[in-house]
């Protein structure tokens, strides 16, 4: 539903442990984005992680989502992933 054209998300990082690498691999992140032409940034944690680094490069939470399976009647799946509320971050 936010595959919109104008909407990016990043769905992984990471780090070899060096302090604020990943703060600073989001504010990248979304300066690449804005510069392709993208207007919204966001990405997901688990609702019991901090969200330090998130916050350290200036996103907020604005919204936390259901938590969901992705098996459907009409879509067998067996679910691999932790199926627990998220929250739902954006770059400001």
């Amino acid at each position: 539903m936010l595959n919109d054209g104008r909407t990016a998300e990043i769905t992984r990082l990471c780090t070899d442990g060096t302090s604020n690498a990943c703060s600073f691999l989001y504010r990248v992140c979304v300066r690449v984005a804005r510069a392709m032409g993208y207007e919204r940034v966001l990405t997901y944690t688990l609702d019991d992680e901090s969200g330090a680094s998130l916050r350290g490069a200036a996103f907020a939470v604005t919204r936390k989502t259901k938590a969901e399976s992705w098996n459907r009647p009409a879509r067998n799946r067996t679910d691999k992933h932790p199926t627990q509320h998220k929250l739902r971050w954006e770059a400001r």
